[in-house]
């Protein structure tokens, strides 16, 4: 196992955790989720990351690194009047979607016929709103959120994947540099799984259980297997689908959302300064898993500091983390002369966040897209 193996893995790890464990966090809260339960979430879909990494990166001799669905936590951090258990029933649907897009192909390919601009704008729409309170962020709390914004845009200049994280540690330093969060009392105890009965409700199934399908699909699996074409890999889209659906199922009983590939950690992953061999690259997928491992099981000393710190603060920080995520899904959108329109319209209904008979605005938003691209398809064909 050469070093650069593992500090690759490392870094690409640390990135993912520390740019989105806040909006993890938020997540959870947004459904009601206990401290014990959102601790289970943490721990478990670190579980379900390194494990399914390791597992998939030594079946296939492929480097296939995985992320939690960052999209998909917005999706649940903007859902209102659902609870834990009816959560953990859509994060199950969604899984076993993944399941049966791996295992029946016609299912993919009515995904991918979806047009790029309408999945693009859905995901905008769902980014957006977490997006817009980095100004008020600033002003509510400018000794903190000011300089957090100057450390992202320099750092971002020279090193994108690590500006987020940089804005972590910023933050974290002045907040309990200057007394505006008091250190949390930690104790040193092991980290545990809390089962949770799933409910199934059709309004929640559909409003949030199909859009986490669907945003996982369009903004992390695609493009986490285009970035391995890109790498010179065949990517094992089969095996994946399967491994990160089942492993996405068994999660959610401990309250874990789902999980997917990576793109943005994967390309850390893949850089020929990993190794020099691309047939052996695969082992970072094993270191990976390793670190991903130790993360889960700190999360009982992590969580605590992340909870501690001013609510300014961490929204600042998921603004930015969702910059990035937010500007790729936009362009997106408008990408196509023939879907900006509906693009534009599947944008502005899902960042309404309106909810319409209990079923949330991603789906409208979706459904509307494609009501306007049909009858724009009709009068072109006329």
């Amino acid at each position: 196992m050469r070093i650069s193996l593992i500090s690759s893995a490392l870094v690409a790890s640390l990135v993912g955790y520390g740019s989105t464990i806040a909006l993890l966090l938020s997540a959870a809260a947004a459904v009601g989720a206990t401290p014990a339960q959102a601790a289970s979430w943490v721990f478990a879909i670190c579980l379900a990351k390194g494990l399914t990494s390791g597992f998939l990166s030594a079946y296939t001799r492929v480097p296939v690194v995985l992320a939690w669905s960052t999209p998909g936590l917005a999706l649940i951090a903007a859902s209102e009047g659902i609870n834990m258990a009816e959560a953990v029933g859509a994060f199950l649907l969604a899984a076993g979607m993944i399941m049966l897009t791996g295992a029946w192909g016609p299912l993919g390919r009515l995904v991918q016929r979806i047009p790029d601009g309408i999945a693009a704008g859905m995901l905008a729409g769902v980014l957006l709103p977490f997006c817009l309170p980095l100004m008020a962020s600033a002003q509510a709390a400018p000794a903190l959120v000011l300089p957090m914004v100057a450390v992202f845009a320099l750092v971002r200049l020279y090193n994108p994947a690590l500006a987020v994280l940089a804005a972590l540690a910023t933050g974290l330093a002045l907040a309990f540099g200057i007394g505006e969060a008091a250190a949390p009392a930690l104790s040193l105890r092991l980290p545990s799984l809390v089962w949770i009965w799933p409910e199934f409700r059709a309004s929640v199934l559909i409003g949030l259980g199909v859009p986490l399908y669907l945003v996982t699909m369009a903004s992390q699996n695609l493009p986490g297997f285009a970035v391995l074409r890109a790498a010179g890999y065949t990517p094992p889209v089969r095996p994946a689908l399967l491994a990160t659906g089942a492993a996405s199922g068994l999660s959610a009983f401990a309250g874990a959302h789902t999980i997917s590939m990576a793109a943005i950690t994967a390309a850390i992953c893949l850089a020929d300064e990993v190794h020099p061999d691309r047939a052996q690259r695969w082992k970072v997928g094993i270191a990976y898993a390793g670190v991903w491992l130790l993360l889960g099981a700190f999360g009982p000393l992590i969580i605590p500091f992340i909870a501690a710190l001013p609510p300014a603060l961490v929204a600042a920080l998921v603004a930015l983390a969702l910059l990035g995520p937010l500007m790729g899904a936009a362009t997106g959108a408008f990408a196509h002369a023939d879907q900006r329109f509906a693009g534009l319209v599947t944008l502005v209904v899902t960042a309404s966040s309106v909810s319409v008979f209990g079923i949330g605005a991603a789906f409208w938003g979706l459904l509307a897209g494609l009501l306007v691209y049909g009858m724009e398809r009709l009068k072109k064909t006329a």
